[in-house]
């Protein structure tokens, strides 16, 4: 068993200016991911529309408004509850109340490798790419062709 404090863990995770608190190396787990998120309004989830084609993913909203877009829809999703995203299904959220907005972000598997995000090739057409993390970020890889941005 492990136990962790939210706010005994610094914010900053993945390299992002949000508060946004990575629990999983706390809590030792191997197959699960869950990160504590603490949103100002229209502050976002992610930077960009994406999927992870190897991991589902469920946001729980613990306090405030959030705000998802699909390639096909938007809903809204408030305090107490929760959203569900398959592997493969595009999405991006964001704060949408005018107070702030805390939830937690969970994610299985925990260790995703293969994060696409919608955006077209400029050599094939292929209608996404593979976000391959890099020094300075991520580099964006055609998974048809092999074209880097």
């Amino acid at each position: 068993m492990e136990k962790v404090s939210v706010d005994d863990v610094e914010p900053g995770a993945f390299g992002r200016d949000v508060d946004v608190r990575g629990l999983s190396d706390h809590l030792g787990t191997s197959d699960f991911s869950i990160n504590y998120f603490r949103l100002e309004p229209g502050e976002k989830f992610s930077k960009m529309v994406h999927t992870h084609m190897d991991q589902e993913e469920v946001f729980l909203i613990v306090e405030g408004e959030a705000k998802f877009e699909t390639v096909d829809d938007e809903i809204t999703v408030g305090e107490g509850e929760a959203i569900r995203f398959a592997p493969g299904e595009f999405q991006t959220g964001e704060n949408a109340s005018n107070g702030e907005l805390v939830a937690y972000a969970m994610g299985a598997p925990r260790d995703s490798e293969d994060v696409r995000v919608a955006q077209e090739c400029p050599e094939c057409g292929h209608d996404n790419m593979k976000a391959v993390p890099a020094d300075d970020g991520f580099t964006l890889v055609c998974p048809e062709c092999g074209t880097e941005l």
